[in-house]
């Protein structure tokens, strides 16, 4: 996935009137200004009420459905390897958002803070604070990956993190 991909996707969103923030590697590049590694795919977490239009909008880029775990989650792909892992998120009237885990009655909480925008290819995107983005690298054995995006938030944002 490359940053000429993410702003395609986000552009066709935001065309439909959907509203998406990008987490993961990409959501953390976004927070730093800059690609700071390959991304192998696309994390975006969407308002879930909007989630048809969302689906329309991305099969008409030729993406389709290859995982569906949800309401927590679910992947689609391009037939040119090009994925996308979607996160439905439930609004409240304060701005916070809960997204459903596999732990039933334990939901991933977003506080209204989460939703910033960062930068990708020089456009501002809408993505997940450096806070959030700590707050979801917690509970798992970290990958080579995962220390060098939590080493890159320390360093630019002095943000502590557990690892």
């Amino acid at each position: 996935m490359r940053d000429v991909d993410v702003l395609e996707v986000v552009d066709v969103l935001r065309a439909v009137g959907a509203q998406v923030w990008i987490g993961g590697g990409w959501g953390i590049d976004a927070l730093l200004g800059r690609q700071t590694r390959p991304h192998r795919d696309l994390d975006l977490m969407h308002r879930r009420e909007q989630e048809p239009e969302v689906l329309t909008a991305l099969a008409g880029l030729g993406f389709a459905l290859t995982l569906d775990q949800r309401p927590v989650r679910f992947v689609v792909e391009d037939a040119g390897g090009r994925e996308i892992d979607l996160h439905p998120l439930a609004f409240g009237a304060d701005g916070e958002a809960l997204q459903e885990s596999f732990e039933p009655g334990r939901p991933f909480r977003y506080p209204a803070s989460s939703f910033v925008t960062g930068t990708i290819g020089g456009r501002p995107v809408p993505c997940l604070s450096a806070e959030q983005q700590v707050y979801f690298h917690q509970g798992y054995e970290p990958t080579e990956r995962d220390l060098k995006d939590m080493a890159h938030l320390r360093g630019a944002f002095g943000i502590a993190t557990h690892f």
